[in-house]
């Protein structure tokens, strides 16, 4: 769990550590657009765009095909920690716009997600049944492998 942009930024320098990559498959956003007691979110979607563009320059310097994933949905209900599809549906639009700025290929688990959602999302919450996580791991995977092919 990567946690927030802000342990991304914090941390990237470690997590990819001196080895080669040769595609890395990213996402960051459930946790920026969370509630917070003291803030609308742990991470504004001002800060959520500049660590973006801050670890997109870290990630590209390895020479790895990157791959965004697109923040899945969050279902209604109330979530604890608070959050809505709508900041769901805001971030995953400004992460998409630094990726294709920066030509990384994106990886829409929302709209892969969205249409099944009842059948693999929990019930008021973001975590998915292992049936669903089952169908999340092979969209990643298919595109994975698909990058790796193409290398």
């Amino acid at each position: 769990n990567g946690g927030p942009t802000t342990r991304g930024t914090a941390s990237l320098t470690k997590w990819l550590g001196k080895g080669k990559w040769d595609v890395i498959h990213l996402n960051w956003g459930l946790h920026d657009l969370k509630g917070m007691a003291d803030r609308p979110h742990q991470v504004s979607l001002e800060d959520y765009e500049k660590n973006l563009r801050t670890m997109v320059v870290q990630l590209k310097a390895t020479d790895a095909t990157l791959i965004w994933a697109a923040t899945t949905p969050v279902p209604e209900g109330d979530m604890k920690p608070p959050r809505s599809d709508a900041d769901v549906v805001k971030y995953n639009e400004v992460a998409a716009k630094v990726m294709t700025e920066n030509e990384i290929q994106i990886n829409d688990l929302y709209a892969f997600a969205l249409p099944k959602l009842k059948e693999l999302q929990r019930p008021a919450n973001v975590h998915f049944t292992p049936e669903g996580s089952k169908a999340l791991a092979k969209q990643v995977a298919d595109v994975i492998g698909k990058a790796l092919a193409a290398e």
